[in-house]
């Protein structure tokens, strides 16, 4: 179990917080993104069945929020899953994967539903990764709309988003055009895609989720793996000198309007307090009908209501 746990990409490895590539070497080149009009660019690599990449949303929609204005952060995807005839490590069924979605749940403590991959078990990751370059191509904001909209969808609604059906969906409900979408997702997001995996290999990515930091002079700092918050905040700080972040507004009402869905994790990072504070909070807001609570096998999300 060992070697499979460190071997197949979908048994990623929650101590380091990465979903890892086998055969792919450590070292990688200095990389030199194209420029940014904010001081600081973040090239992400990730994948919309990610586990890891999941557990990652409390630090990533924090740094947002807090240091949104001064970086830009560029979303390329790395292909976790091509198909099932990619059996590394002796991983060869979905069903393998179930269990330990739901021990990754309880390691990042966040909702995530593995009995997906019992009930309606993708085939491939490659489809929702297509469909968001093609919801990049159409708008950039929606599209990480619809990448959240998405991984909510096979995390915690235990949906198969290698389908079209559910991909639909998920346009419908952040706004994208559905036809447009289609239409770029047989078409030009395929190459989009393609040329993500091979900036992927051209760059020795070998996980997720893997984050590269650079600024206007090219110096650069990587990131690889869920680290805890004030790991990203030391980069940011290294690289931008005395930047400091911003002043968030914490009052749930604002929260809620900047990111309409949050977990009890997400909540709690953002607002720098306990998740039995967040809890406690939430579930008052949910009590004062100010927002509702969707219950999953392993934990909540909470939204704005309609």
């Amino acid at each position: 179990m060992e070697e499979q746990l460190k071997n197949n990409p979908l048994m990623c490895d929650p101590e380091s917080g990465v979903c890892e590539i086998p055969g792919i070497s450590e070292e990688a080149e200095k990389i030199l993104p194209k420029a940014s009009e904010k001081p600081l660019r973040i090239i992400y690599f990730t994948d919309p069945i990610c586990s890891s990449c999941w557990g990652i949303e409390p630090q990533l929609r924090k740094l947002k929020m807090e240091y949104g204005e001064m970086l830009e952060i560029e979303y390329r995807m790395g292909g976790l899953l091509p198909d099932w005839s990619y059996n590394s490590g002796g991983i060869s069924k979905p069903s393998d994967v179930a269990a330990h979605w739901d021990e990754v749940s309880l390691y990042y403590e966040m909702p995530i539903d593995g009995d997906v991959w019992l009930e309606d078990p993708l085939d491939s990751s490659y489809p929702p990764s297509i469909a968001f370059k093609a919801a990049q191509i159409q708008d950039p904001e929606k599209a990480l709309l619809f990448l959240r909209r998405i991984k909510e969808m096979v995390f915690l609604e235990k949906k198969n988003i290698s389908k079209w059906k559910h991909l639909l969906a998920a346009a419908t409900a952040v706004r994208l055009d559905p036809v447009k979408l289609e239409l770029d997702f047989n078409g030009i997001a395929r190459q989009h895609f393609q040329e993500d995996l091979q900036l992927a290999r051209d760059w020795n990515v070998r996980g997720f989720p893997t984050l590269f930091f650079t600024d206007a002079k090219g110096n650069q700092e990587k990131i690889y793996g869920v680290k805890p918050y004030a790991v990203y905040e030391a980069v940011i700080g290294t690289l931008l000198g005395g930047t400091k972040a911003k002043k968030i507004n914490l009052d749930p009402e604002n929260l809620f309007s900047f990111y309409p869905s949050l977990t009890r994790k997400e909540f709690a990072v953002i607002a720098g307090i306990s998740l039995a504070d967040a809890e406690h909070i939430l579930a008052n807001l949910v009590n004062e009908g100010r927002i509702e609570a969707m219950e999953t096998k392993n934990g909540k999300i909470w939204c704005q209501k309609n």
